[in-house]
């Protein structure tokens, strides 16, 4: 009997460990399941208010071009499926520059996307540019489109010398460019020079900027793209190219998207778009599909100056014929177009 007794006293001990051994492996899991189901409930939490204020933003910021389609194309595209192009303004809307109507235009770049390559390729059109604008049918300056007849004036100029379509486009107030860079938390740039230059609210001389690769906040980032006191259009230009890159790089990094809620509050009363808050989403694919390949164009030309009706000379950049020629093709190829 007294074995009996022993066997069942160690059975119990033995049964006891195991069940205090299952106990803790529970409460290990748990411990570990537990914080994850926690953040899985924050980060969904998150994205769904994230997507609602991006949708409500994008809605209130749709403008309709007054455009089926672009002219150049036979059928409809969608960003989802097709290789389509993106034409960003720049545009200055303080009151000390704009007392009314349109804007000129300060910064013009057209983007092409090709969904199979992942790629993008950024044309800066310089602001002097003498094209046809189609909106008054005359030549002259392309930044003074937008003035004319707002989007669809400049749209039409572009397409009317590069013989590319237009898909969409997207316009953006300087006080938009300020607050999305700071609401990433600064860029990483490379400054060619050592220049003073006026901020947002055009205060002459109050951004101060040395040589050298460093992060740069919203004003500093405004004014390094703006600036043309040390070089000329063609250097400005390239400048902003570098700019959106790196808006691009510090956009997809995973260090970032915490602070998605704040680029949605910075460009939200800033930004009008031809582009429905679906096909923006779209675009996302460009920044989940591996890397993104970006690569930077620019027109060359020469100095051109005409004078006005009142016999003043006024400065222009006249494209070259053949180097835009090429640069037609380098979009058209990446469109798919040829």
């Amino acid at each position: 009997m007294k074995n009996n007794n022993n066997e069942v006293e160690v059975n119990s001990r033995k049964g006891k460990r195991k069940t205090i051994k299952k106990n803790k492996k529970r409460k290990i899991w748990m411990s570990i399941l537990i914080p994850i189901g926690i953040l899985f409930i924050i980060v969904t939490a998150y994205a769904l208010n994230l997507f609602g204020r991006a949708q409500r933003a994008v809605n209130d910021a749709y403008e309709d071009d007054g455009r089926e389609r672009s002219e150049l194309r036979e059928i409809d595209v969608d960003p989802a499926d097709d290789h389509v192009s993106v034409l960003f303004i720049g545009v200055d809307e303080s009151d000390h520059r704009d007392n009314s109507g349109n804007a000129l235009s300060d910064a013009l770049i057209l983007a092409t996307l090709n969904k199979d390559e992942n790629s993008v390729k950024l044309l800066s059109i310089p602001r002097d540019s003498y094209v046809y604008i189609p909106e008054r049918g005359i030549h002259d300056k392309i930044n003074h489109a937008h003035a004319f007849g707002g989007p669809k004036a400049t749209i039409d100029a572009v397409e009317g010398f590069l013989d590319v379509p237009v898909d969409y486009f997207v316009r953006l107030n300087f006080h938009a460019f300020v607050d999305v860079v700071d609401a990433l938390g600064g860029i990483t740039v490379d400054v060619p020079f050592e220049f003073t230059e006026s901020d947002s609210n055009d205060r002459r001389d109050t951004i101060h900027l040395y040589p050298g690769v460093q992060e740069i906040d919203g004003e500093e980032a405004l004014a390094f793209a703006r600036t043309r006191k040390m070089d000329n259009d063609l250097e400005r230009g390239r400048r902003q190219q570098q700019v959106m890159e790196a808006i691009l790089d510090k956009a997809v990094s995973i260090g970032s998207i915490m602070r998605f809620d704040n680029v949605i509050d910075a460009v939200g009363d800033n930004m009008s778009t031809s582009l429905s808050f679906n096909q923006m989403m779209s675009f996302i694919s460009y920044g989940t599909s591996g890397k993104l390949d970006v690569e930077t164009l620019n027109l060359e030309g020469s100095d051109l100056w005409l004078p006005n009706s009142s016999g003043q000379r006024i400065y222009y950049f006249e494209l070259d014929e053949d180097h835009l020629a090429e640069t037609q093709r380098t979009l058209r190829e990446h469109l798919e177009l040829e």
